[in-house]
């Protein structure tokens, strides 16, 4: 007996072809949505029973900045006095341009180091020096060398940002397949050609996890940066607690979590889709 497709359907998901995942992100939804009405209420029920330190605003207050700074992002008042909506893009536009450069010089110093034992070996020592370094420490030496808020800012996200993706890619590239160099060498390509069609796709997967790691790095930087650079989301949380505001400083830490799970989707989901396509 024939079945039509909707009954072939209808049956997997019946026998559990289709439902266990369909159940299994249900059941999350309701878990993540039951946690956060519970989290809420607590924080409400103590707030206004005053089992918090003293001023802690409740939930409601909150969610109603929230609300408010979300329906106007981008007012205007002067430079102490910018919707949360600049704020952020002034934030974003540093992370931009110093992860940018960071990347565009660990990349292929990363490969660099990868594949010549020599370049490990000499820059391994700048490596390991500079890469525990705490970002603020930079910060002020930015501001003695360049005098310019915006230029250190940049340089903090540069500076802090550069070593997972130069150790990640010198580690991918350090490790591709022998087999694969061997194939490529007895096929009489170039070094270049080998470093581009070989090395790089092999250790893509890597090099992606690095940039991952960078993006994060880079966005938990800035925001303490600006706390003394005048501009961005960490002066804004700054300059309401000189305010002594905390509702606007718990909405600009839900906005900085927010955009960083956003940044942090989006390079999962590309490492996802170069692991993939290494598979394939």
């Amino acid at each position: 007996m024939m079945l039509s497709n909707s009954t072939l359907k209808k049956r997997k998901i019946t026998d559990g072809g289709e439902s266990p995942w369909l159940n299994e992100n249900i059941k999350a939804a309701g878990l993540f949505l039951l946690s956060l009405a519970l989290f809420l209420g607590a924080w409400e029920l103590a707030a206004n029973m005053n089992w918090l330190t003293k001023g802690m605003p409740t939930a409601s207050k909150t969610i109603k900045e929230l609300w408010w700074w979300s329906t106007n992002p981008f007012f205007d008042n002067g430079p102490n006095d910018l919707g949360i909506g600049w704020n952020l893009l002034i934030s974003l536009r540093r992370v931009a341009i110093g992860y940018t450069l960071a990347s565009l010089i660990a990349v292929p110093l990363g490969i660099l180091i990868g594949i010549s034992p020599i370049a490990y070996k000499a820059f391994n020592p700048y490596i390991q020096l500079l890469k525990p370094v705490s970002p603020l420490a930079w910060l002020p030496l930015g501001l003695y060398i360049f005098r310019d808020s915006e230029l250190t800012g940049v340089f903090i996200i540069l500076i802090s940002s550069i070593w997972p993706t130069l150790t990640n890619t010198a580690f991918g590239v350090a490790n591709v397949n022998p087999e694969y160099l061997d194939v490529s060498k007895t096929l009489g390509a170039s070094k270049l050609r080998t470093i581009f069609k070989i090395i790089i796709p092999a250790a893509l997967p890597n090099i992606v996890s690095g940039l991952r790691i960078s993006m994060g790095i880079s966005w938990l930087v800035i925001v303490a940066a600006e706390m003394l650079l005048g501009t961005g989301l960490g002066y804004f949380i700054w300059n309401e607690w000189n305010n002594l505001y905390i509702p606007n400083i718990l909405v600009a830490i839900f906005i900085i979590g927010l955009v960083g799970l956003i940044l942090d989707s989006v390079f999962a989901a590309l490492e996802k889709f170069v692991a993939f396509g290494r598979q394939s």
